[in-house]
């Protein structure tokens, strides 16, 4: 008696035909892979790949733009760690000035962001005032403030002087030049102040109710719950600030040229003056590998020391 035909066994397909069919696939799939991500790769390495190498090679020659480049070996990393001034002066100016623009950016933002967080008429307006300055920069921003900094029609001095108090002289003065700058940072934090706010609506309210019922106050939810599940908005925020502080170069370039004494000389506008003032690229390439080893050190520590202090909900520690 015959077995039906649900029954009865498939043709057994030979094992190096399957073979060919499975490394087919796997094949073809590798080509659209390959395929659809040629654009990004393409412009990866035309655009950012090849210019990197082509300054390294770059830094190590003397070169004007006008005559032949002369090759001179680590001579231009030298002069800077050994025969530069200037050099450790733009580095002292970008480091003091990202060890507190970063930081007060990160708390007046994430301060706002609480703020802005709350339950009320009208938030969304509020919200959209508070972001409309992350939106408006560059140079419009810059000549703005230096008409608030200016001392004798400036708006800060002109308000000071309305209490009684002779406004100094900001961006003009050695001493205040680089507070003024750091000041003038706080302008952006708008843009911060979003991906707070996307922090802060992704916490369970759950967290929140569980801390009710234990008797904890604003500041112990605040502590023990908000800060926690911020974590990796911290790590992004603080990663981002310390790139884009490291990077400062509009508010040299457009409102002190290096400052009074060269107290807000910022090692970009630094590494711009020996490229495009002086046309010293080999020595102006060395710098931007400096620059670019320190950011990326920076970056390296923080990513490291994240499994330390970053929770991610869902993870299990």
């Amino acid at each position: 008696m015959s077995k039906p035909v649900s029954e009865q066994a498939a043709p057994a397909v030979p094992r190096p035909i399957r073979k060919s069919f499975r490394s087919n696939a796997l094949r073809k799939e590798a080509l659209w892979f390959y395929a659809l991500i040629s654009p990004w790769l393409i412009g990866f390495l035309a655009f950012v790949f090849g210019p990197m190498i082509a300054s390294f090679v770059i830094s190590l020659t003397k070169w004007d733009l006008l005559t032949p480049a002369k090759f001179v070996g680590f001579k231009n990393y030298a002069k800077a760690l050994h025969h530069d001034p200037l050099f450790w002066q733009s580095l002292k100016v970008t480091v003091v000035y990202s060890v507190f623009s970063v930081p007060l950016g990160l708390v007046f933002s994430l301060a706002l962001a609480l703020l802005l967080n709350q339950a009320a008429w009208g938030m969304r307006l509020f919200r959209t005032i508070f972001y409309m300055p992350a939106v408006v920069s560059g140079v419009s921003v810059m000549v703005l403030w230096m008409w608030i900094f200016n001392p004798q029609i400036g708006l800060l001095n002109t308000v000071l002087g309305y209490f009684g108090i002779s406004g100094p002289g900001w961006i003009f003065d050695p001493k205040w030049a680089m507070p003024s700058l750091i000041i003038m940072s706080l302008w952006s934090v708008g843009g911060g102040m979003i991906i707070w706010l996307a922090g802060l609506k992704g916490i369970s309210p759950m967290l929140y109710e569980a801390a009710n019922l234990d008797g904890a106050n604003a500041w112990q939810k605040f502590r023990s719950v908000t800060v926690p599940m911020l974590t990796p908005t911290i790590f992004f925020n603080l990663v981002m600030g310390i790139v884009g502080a490291l990077q400062t170069f509009g508010q040299a370039y457009v409102m002190t040229k290096g400052g009074p004494m060269n107290s807000t000389l910022f090692f970009n506008y630094y590494l711009f003056q020996n490229a495009f003032e002086n046309f010293n690229m080999g020595y102006a390439s060395a710098l931007a590998w400096f620059l670019f080893v320190i950011i990326l050190a920076l970056t390296l520590v923080v990513v490291k020391s994240s499994d330390a202090w970053v929770y991610y909900e869902g993870e299990r520690k």
